[in-house]
């Protein structure tokens, strides 16, 4: 009870402190990547934003590169006032909002246009407010890219991938979703993947093109096979309590430049993912398959009994009509 009491006192002293003295709110706003990315680019974009439109109000200084906090911790911090704002891993939330889990279902999703039907839809937004329980909301989606498989053996059919170790974000989904390849899941940091993967610790790992780039995944593996299997995405956050002190002025004018900033990173996503893949296929160090329709057909048939697994979680309801926008 104390913890809670100290923590509303921070947001709210914060706030009317800075209101008092007719200063602009201070917005805090952590990444865990560079500024030179999507996700970094779309901060500074917002910030700029604020900058040129309502400075005597609002003040968004960014932290990238986890100067101030990482994904695992995220929202703690936020929750504690030592940051505003963040644009976390979609399944870094899954403890907050297990119906988030959605994201990480293999082959639920054909594609980027897919997942954006779905975020426009009421069901896409209400997991934007399903977390507030927990003291944090959701202010938008971002894309970083639709995951593909690496190994050093050619994945084509699910069978292939039998015996493999292949590395994993902390998820329920994506452990079920190797076992049921008969492959065998290893829960490795992202900064440790290259190296793991160069030492042959582990035999392979899934990801957008432009993780696989700038991460040189592509030089340590022999093989990619362009499967489009899941979607890798963020969500920008914040405190309840401290959004719920602005005036709904205020909101109203941070949401619709977050919004402007977000389509903005998004655009840039889309175009890194075209890029990162064309320089991984110039740089000629692993042989590229493409998974055609039948070939994701067999996938698809092996890979929905792991949807259904999370029925109760998740809710068959939603897995359901997240497949009708394919």
């Amino acid at each position: 009870m104390r913890t809670i009491i100290t923590v509303l006192f921070a947001v709210f002293y914060t706030f009317f402190a800075s209101m008092a003295y007719g200063e602009p709110v201070v917005i805090k706003f952590s990444h865990v990547v560079d500024s030179d990315t999507p996700k970094g680019k779309m901060a500074d974009r917002f910030k700029e934003l604020v900058e040129k439109k309502m400075s005597d109000k609002v003040r968004i200084e960014v932290y990238p590169d986890s100067q101030l906090a990482d994904d695992r911790d995220v929202a703690d911090k936020i929750l504690a006032g030592e940051i505003q704002m963040a644009a976390p891993a979609l399944s870094k939330l899954k403890e907050l909002s297990p119906k988030i889990g959605l994201f990480d279902m293999p082959f639920l999703f054909n594609g980027i246009g897919a997942v954006d039907k779905f975020k426009k839809t009421k069901e896409g937004k209400a997991l934007l407010r399903s977390m507030e329980k927990k003291g944090i909301i959701g202010l938008g989606y971002m894309h970083n890219g639709m995951k593909h498989f690496s190994a050093n053996e050619r994945i084509i059919s699910p069978s292939d991938a039998k015996g493999l170790k292949f590395r994993i974000m902390s998820s329920a989904v994506l452990t079920a979703q190797f076992e049921a390849l008969g492959a065998i899941p290893v829960e490795k940091p992202f900064k440790d993947v290259y190296d793991s993967l160069k030492s042959g610790e582990l035999d392979g790992q899934e990801n957008t093109w432009s993780n696989i780039y700038s991460k040189r995944f592509h030089e340590v593996q022999e093989y990619i096979t362009e499967s489009s299997h899941g979607y890798l995405g963020y969500m920008v956050i914040t405190g309840t309590d401290f959004w719920n002190s602005l005036e709904p002025a205020v909101r109203k004018e941070l949401g619709k430049l977050l919004s402007e900033a977000i389509g903005f990173g998004n655009q840039e996503a889309v175009q890194k993912d075209i890029l990162d893949k064309n320089s991984v296929v110039t740089a000629g160090k692993a042989e590229i398959f493409t998974l055609n329709e039948k070939d994701r057909k067999k996938w698809i048939k092996v890979m929905k009994p792991v949807w259904h697994k999370f029925d109760d979680v998740i809710g068959k309801d939603l897995i359901d009509m997240a497949e009708t926008l394919n």
